[in-house]
């Protein structure tokens, strides 16, 4: 083989590589892009309680109470996704409530 058909053969399977990786490259950046939806989708709405709301302790953390003494009024959602309530001592988490429906 001549060396002008080496370098020839030699820089399309370096121009190929190329292509391949620039490729697999755009294909996983596309994937976690994720859909049109998910780009424009608030996530700032998409939050389990709001200042104001009613939210009922789950049975278990408070036996012996009715539903309307485990029920209390949301005073401030805190950015790690707590609240604080009205009427009750400290920070407390989605899980500690009975889910809304």
């Amino acid at each position: 083989m001549k060396k002008g058909t080496k370098h020839l053969l030699g820089g399309l399977a370096l121009a190929a590589g190329a292509f391949g990786a620039a490729a697999a490259a755009y294909v996983v950046r596309k994937k976690n892009m994720g859909t049109r939806e998910e780009l424009y989708r608030n996530h700032d709405a998409d939050v389990w309680a709001r200042p104001g709301m009613m939210v009922t302790f789950r049975a278990e953390l408070m036996p012996g109470r009715d539903r309307q003494e485990r029920t209390f009024r949301v005073k401030e959602l805190l950015p790690s996704g707590r609240v604080t309530l009205d009427d009750a001592v400290g920070e407390h988490a989605e899980k500690e409530f009975v889910p809304s429906r």
